[in-house]
């Protein structure tokens, strides 16, 4: 009897420590209480730097804003993008806000939480650009980002496509004449040609249309519904459109989000 009772003690006594376990992993986070969130720090405006020198921009708000609402810490990692796959997969970090958009290859990869902006490609070429569509950089050289869709956009347009491993070099190449058009982000391409007032303009036909997602490695399915219910519960609020217009001018919330797939 008195074993009994004494193994009953011990299995109680357990229980809370166990409840806290289960409490800490509850988000399958790299450490318990804190989000860790790859983005690049340069690609404006969805991350870049303030004046103040704190990180800013579309992903950098809409991320913070989501840790705020699980009661985690945010902690951004700042990676190059041509790497930021890898380091996900090597549990560098709980999860990518880099501007990613969401295709039926990457899918197979990672995880992607509902899709948090709408944006398309767009090419971008210099004031007096004979480019006036898509078809017409056919035989041109094209700048695209390294390791990007736009650069697959560009090489099946026909274009002989020259990478880049920052936005920035690639329109002050394109302003400079070193290359006859980019293809980007039209979110970042009509925010860049705003703020650095380079002689460039957007052409009006886009070359595609898109959803960028955060991407989480496979096998977190409550941290990815805790991301997609913080990030409904703020579009839903107007949060969501409060931190993204004071920088756009618009609100790039998708109005029909590409959900997550079934794991």
């Amino acid at each position: 009897m008195k074993l009994r009772n004494l193994a009953m003690a011990l299995t109680l006594a357990l229980l809370p420590l166990s409840g806290a376990a289960q409490a800490d992993d509850a988000l399958e986070l790299l450490v318990p209480g804190e989000l860790s969130v790859a983005t690049e720090g340069t690609y404006p405006p969805f991350s870049m730097r303030a004046p103040s020198g704190q990180l800013d921009g579309l992903e950098i708000r809409v991320m913070q804003e989501i840790a705020r609402r699980l009661d985690l810490q945010y902690k951004p990692v700042l990676v190059k993008w041509e790497s930021v796959l890898i380091g996900l997969e090597a549990d560098q970090y709980d999860i990518i806000s880099d501007a990613m958009d969401i295709t039926p290859e990457r899918q197979k990869k990672v995880t992607f939480a509902d899709g948090w902006l709408e944006s398309g490609g767009r090419i971008v070429v210099r004031d007096d650009s004979d480019i006036t569509k898509p078809a017409d950089v056919a035989g041109h050289s094209v700048g695209a980002l390294v390791a990007s869709n736009w650069s697959t956009l560009a090489e099946g347009l026909g274009a002989k496509v020259k990478t880049y491993k920052a936005e920035s070099d690639a329109m002050q190449d394109l302003a400079n004449g070193n290359v006859d058009a980019i293809i980007t982000d039209s979110i970042a391409a009509a925010y860049a040609i705003k703020t650095s007032r380079l002689p460039l303009k957007l052409v009006e036909e886009p070359v595609s249309t898109i959803q960028k997602g955060f991407a989480i490695k496979k096998g977190k399915p409550h941290l990815v519904a805790a991301i997609n219910k913080a990030l409904a519960e703020m579009i839903a609020d107007g949060t969501y459109a409060k931190l993204t217009t004071d920088l756009i001018g618009v609100d790039p919330a998708p109005k029909d989000p590409i959900r997550t797939l079934p794991q």
